[in-house]
């Protein structure tokens, strides 16, 4: 019998001891065979490692000197891990216990998928899907993010729309596989984004590189979201328009990048007015200090470590060749079922 493929589960923590009392049984209980479950504690002051030694024997704690955020806890991490597939699973997420057969099947399938997703469900409403990742991510022309099944805070109801595995543009870091060789080919999270939008980063890169991400409608799980950074705080709102500057000057050539970012320049300028005259001042400051760190990270340099293998079809596949907050905030257009097919590459 040909030996399953090595998969490590790997949960990343900071202070979240409620969530591994709660979720960590779900993944232990797993049906796949050749499998390692491994938390990574990001210097945890919540007595999460002590917690884990006395009621998790079983599972492997790799410790962080302190927090380095979702970027560099991670990739910190994984470093110290062997396998063939990492799935880097929130801690915040339930998983059935057959979750990942489907997505291996699917990944095995092909050399040239380097990450996949499953579907991602809403914890407390399982008839909903969950803003992070939904039925698989996509990115408009200017660099904004949405899903099938969620576009921007519009989140559908799971009618059994979405259920052909396909090929899609990011898949969500909320539960994300990734072969381990194209992992370290990729050189791993860029750690200046420490959180937001670093999945989606990854992927591009690993688009740029000329393989494929997907959806896999088969595996679901459900996610609470929000755990760490609800909605609400400035500190997203910085990350959030600041990393999504990131991601353009990393996975675009220098003149297209240069071109988009003008552009998102002038339509961050909307948001900053949008969130005064809201009252959201707090958040008007976190779009401002996200414009003068991207400056500063372009001055001082870095970015993706590797050297682009760039197909231009493969890198572009999945992306909508329109500006979805045009389509969604004037035309009305709600879903993703109400995109026209021939608008996405």
């Amino acid at each position: 019998m040909e030996k399953k493929p090595r998969v490590a589960v790997v949960i990343l923590n900071w202070n979240g001891i409620g969530y591994l009392r709660q979720f960590l049984p779900s993944v232990l209980a797993s049906s796949w065979t050749n499998l390692d479950i491994i938390v990574g504690d990001n210097g945890s002051t919540d007595g999460s490692v002590e917690f884990l030694q006395a009621n998790f024997p079983g599972v492997r704690v790799i410790q962080n000197d302190k927090n380095y955020g979702f970027t560099g806890g991670y990739n910190r991490v994984l470093e110290k891990i062997e396998a063939d597939y990492l799935v880097l699973l929130n801690s915040d997420v339930e998983v059935p216990e057959g979750w990942i057969e489907p997505i291996i099947a699917q990944m095995e399938s092909d050399d040239m998928i380097a990450a996949a997703a499953p579907k991602i469900k809403a914890y407390n409403d399982k008839g909903y899907f969950e803003h992070a990742g939904a039925a698989g991510g996509f990115i408009d022309i200017y660099g904004y993010p949405f899903c099938r099944g969620r576009m921007f805070y519009e989140i559908e109801a799971d009618n059994g729309q979405y259920e052909q595995s396909d090929e899609v543009f990011w898949a969500s870091g909320a539960a994300l596989f990734v072969k381990a060789k194209y992992w370290h080919e990729a050189g791993g999270f860029d750690d200046r984004f420490f959180a937001h939008m670093e999945e989606i980063d990854l992927c591009w890169r690993l688009k740029n590189m000329g393989y494929k991400v997907m959806y896999c409608a088969q595996s679901e799980v459900y996610h609470v979201g929000g755990g760490t950074l609800n909605t609400e705080n400035p500190f997203k709102t910085y990350l959030n328009f600041r990393n999504n500057l990131l991601l353009l000057k990393n996975n675009l050539s220098v003149w297209r990048a240069t071109a988009i970012i003008f552009v998102r320049f002038w339509m961050d300028l909307l948001a900053i007015v949008r969130f005064l005259n809201e009252g959201k001042r707090r958040d008007a400051w976190a779009v401002s200090r996200a414009h003068q760190n991207f400056l500063l990270q372009v001055f001082k340099g870095g970015g993706p470590r590797v050297r682009y293998k760039r197909s231009n079809l493969q890198a572009l596949k999945g992306m909508y060749r329109r500006s979805i907050v045009f389509d969604f905030f004037v035309k009305k257009k709600r879903s993703y079922s109400s995109l026209s097919a021939k608008d996405f590459y």
